[in-house]
């Protein structure tokens, strides 16, 4: 069986990666493209990359007839999936990529993204779309709400320690390494090649990320108790990845432990054997997770290190991934693509 799929906002770098992953799927056909200011176009013509695809023209989300359409992608910015959702069928799975009901609490969401949430009466049905954590929620929802690419790394990395009750949760500090295109496609200054090459700096110093509303969130209800990290992202000059280190206070031995258990199952997520270190050059371009841990040479510290693809495991693959599960489909469907490499 064929399921239908809708992507709305198209013309995005999560929009491209999502066809480019779905072009590969047995079980799932894109039947509506969508771009505001790109309609009209030709997905060739936004992405040649795309040019080998069969796809149909990019349209106005107001010109789809979502008839037969089983399932949609939300590609949109923050905000605008608020709006957009609250009007789509309700029989229809919708898998929404944006910030707009990560967060269970409207008023986390007003305080992290600075305006009133205004779709409360459908944010109760969102499941927090982190595969690995919320399989069996995700299968059966209607709405599922991707996680930011820096709060599914870090917790990756920290979940499974935080669950085994292996660290200290009140000395937590995680740095972090984003490529570019998780900043989106739209043009910024600090973006400019001249303005980012050969450097990197911190952003959002100080507790200010939004993602950080994520990590209150999961790692909060994990613990039964509040749990606040520091935490410093930094932008890199690369396309693609996110490197999370972790510094966390308890044994590294029963860490490793614990995390090689606690994914032994997980198609998606390898834990390297105990002293190795990941890179993102070793997961581009892929819906896998690479984790590290060693000790530290200060006794009863250790360094967690977890890398993933900002825009495949990140987002469009971990959306792939929950759709997937929403349509009764293998989970790993159009997913096994190996990393891109060098």
């Amino acid at each position: 069986m064929t399921h239908k799929i809708a992507i709305l906002g198209a013309s995005g770098y999560t929009g491209a990666e999502l066809v480019r992953l779905i072009a590969t799927h047995p079980s799932i056909e894109i039947a509506a493209l969508s771009a505001d200011r790109k309609a009209g176009m030709d997905m060739a013509d936004v992405f040649p990359h795309l040019r080998h695809l069969s796809l149909p023209k990019l349209v106005k989300i107001d010109e789809i007839d979502f008839t037969g359409i089983d399932l949609c992608f939300c590609a949109l910015p923050h905000k605008t999936s608020q709006e957009v959702i609250s009007k789509l069928p309700k029989t229809l799975k919708i898998v929404d990529l944006s910030a707009d009901f990560r967060l269970r609490d409207p008023e986390a969401y007003a305080q992290w993204y600075g305006n009133e949430h205004s779709a409360t009466d459908i944010q109760p049905e969102a499941v927090y779309g982190l595969t690995e954590f919320y399989r069996a929620e995700i299968a059966s929802a209607r709405l599922v709400a991707g996680t930011g690419c820096n709060a599914a790394t870090g917790q990756f990395a920290l979940r499974p320690l935080i669950e085994a009750k292996l660290i200290d949760l009140d000395n937590i500090i995680m740095d972090l390494i984003c490529g570019v295109s998780g900043a989106g496609r739209s043009l910024k200054e600090n973006l400019l090649h001249a303005e980012l090459s050969e450097g990197t700096n911190g952003y959002a110093v100080g507790g200010t990320h939004r993602h950080l509303g994520e990590f209150d969130q999961e790692f909060s209800a994990i613990a039964g108790r509040d749990v606040k990290i520091q935490f410093t992202p930094h932008l890199a000059p690369m396309n693609r990845g996110i490197l999370a280190t972790c510094y966390v206070k308890g044994d590294a031995n029963a860490m490793h432990s614990a995390m090689v258990k606690a994914y032994a199952n997980e198609p998606f997520v390898e834990v390297l054997p105990f002293g190795q270190t990941p890179s993102t050059h070793h997961v581009r371009g892929s819906n896998f997770v690479h984790i590290g841990i060693t000790a530290d040479r200060i006794e009863g510290r250790a360094i967690v290190i977890a890398a993933l693809d900002n825009l495949t495991k990140g987002s469009s693959g971990q959306a792939l991934q929950n759709a997937n599960l929403m349509l009764g489909l293998d989970e790993t469907a159009g997913l096994m693509l190996a990393p891109v490499f060098p």
